[in-house]
């Protein structure tokens, strides 16, 4: 069936930057629209960025613009996040996914195939 595996959190300082990468066994990345979500302790799992499959849509939610940037390198079959001016607020799980729609999907029910998590932990 295939899987999305999460890495690159971590523990990091507010004002550092981490990259998260999502990738792909058995699914070829550039053939889904990819999201980025998030969820910390006590909250609802929430978008963070979206990709279209196509590559030239991407959607932020506004805490994130300017920081955070999801891109994709078809050649490694991986989609990343690139996170940088790392705040407190930040600490969550992060997780990927994906859907073979077109279009941005910003909400949880509009991807089917979704990764384990990463952790990122930002202190102050």
């Amino acid at each position: 069936q295939g899987q999305l595996v999460e890495s690159g959190g971590g523990l990091v300082q507010a004002g550092g930057s981490l990259r998260l990468s999502c990738a792909a066994s058995g699914r070829i990345l550039s053939s889904y629209r990819m999201g980025w979500f998030r969820q910390a302790p006590g909250k609802e799992r929430e978008i963070v960025a979206a990709l279209s499959r196509s590559g030239g849509n991407t959607y932020y939610r506004d805490f994130v613009k300017g920081r955070f940037t999801i891109s994709r390198d078809s050649g490694k079959n991986t989609v990343y996040l690139q996170m940088n001016s790392l705040e407190p607020e930040d600490t969550a799980v992060y997780y990927c996914a994906a859907d073979y729609a077109y279009g941005l999907g910003l909400q949880l029910n509009e991807y089917q195939f979704w990764g384990q998590g990463t952790q990122v932990t930002v202190s102050s």
